[in-house]
């Protein structure tokens, strides 16, 4: 359930998306918040970040989603990014196999610069693609099971596993370190915590446009 910004919420989790440009970052995210889709849109420049809040084991979680650019240029940009991070999904395209196998140098970054308890989750995404497909399901599985991070397949065209993906990763997060997370009861009218786009600094580029992946 989505609530407007003057309502309260329990709690402010940061998750951020990462994985190779052009993957479907954008609009896996744009799905998720507005229920969009842009079949044609350019790579996102920097950071784009946007907010819902959901209900989770009868509390308001508010999801505070940064998409980060998959552009090697800027992956400088995006390791500022992990910094309060508790959860992160690496995301590749089931089309492309590239872009599966540079999951794995995101997730020695997202290692190195996240914090330990980091939830993660590994998600495959364009399945509606049926025909293009070249990473097998059961491939990409099995490494998250090796890697003991969690694994989904979605369609942000579609919608497919959207939900359910973000869904679970906060639900993870409450099983493994809701015990740690510091309460949150804000009035966010009050407090002023509805995100902006940010200023443009030497480390983050601002958005120029409505980015894809």
């Amino acid at each position: 359930m989505t609530r407007t910004n003057d309502e309260e919420y329990d709690f402010l989790f940061k998750i951020v998306l990462i994985g190779d440009s052009g993957v479907g970052k954008t609009n896996i995210l744009k799905k998720f918040i507005n229920n969009e889709f842009q079949l044609e849109s350019k790579p996102t420049i920097g950071v784009e970040f946007a907010t819902k809040t959901i209900q989770q084991s009868g509390k308001s979680v508010k999801c505070q989603i940064w998409d980060t650019a998959g552009q090697e240029r800027y992956r400088a940009i995006t390791n500022a990014y992990y910094r309060g991070a508790v959860g992160a999904f690496i995301c590749y395209d089931v089309t492309r196999d590239v872009t599966f196998r540079n999951t794995e140098k995101w997730l020695t970054e997202l290692k190195e610069h996240a914090d330990g308890n980091i939830v993660i989750i590994m998600i495959g995404n364009k399945i509606d693609a049926v025909d293009q497909r070249t990473v097998r399901t059961d491939e990409a599985s099995n490494f998250c099971e090796q890697q003991k991070i969690g694994f989904i397949e979605t369609s942000a065209l579609d919608g497919t596993n959207i939900d359910v993906a973000f869904n679970k990763i906060v639900s993870n997060i409450f099983n493994t370190i809701g015990s740690k997370i510091v309460k949150k009861v804000v009035q966010v009218e009050s407090e002023h915590v509805v995100l902006s786009e940010p200023k443009t600094t030497k480390t983050q580029s601002k958005k120029s446009s409505d980015g894809c992946c």
